[in-house]
């Protein structure tokens, strides 16, 4: 099986964690896979705050470093 680095199976079976190196980014990976553990209803809240800082980091990367 081909993986691209940083996704795809661990050494235990699951899904190793997406990390990009760019901290703003990982916050928002973070917070994305903790949405199972959150009710349903906090879900939207968690994607829109995702989207504005993904669009943040994209529009000044020098900023998210």
């Amino acid at each position: 099986m081909t993986t691209t680095p940083g996704i795809g199976p661990g050494a235990d079976g699951g899904a190793e964690p997406v990390r990009t190196g760019v901290d703003a980014v990982d916050e928002v990976v973070r917070a994305v896979e903790e949405l199972e553990e959150r009710p349903l209803e906090e879900h939207v809240g968690v994607f829109e705050l995702a989207h504005g800082e993904l669009r943040r980091a994209l529009d000044d990367p020098g900023e998210s470093r």
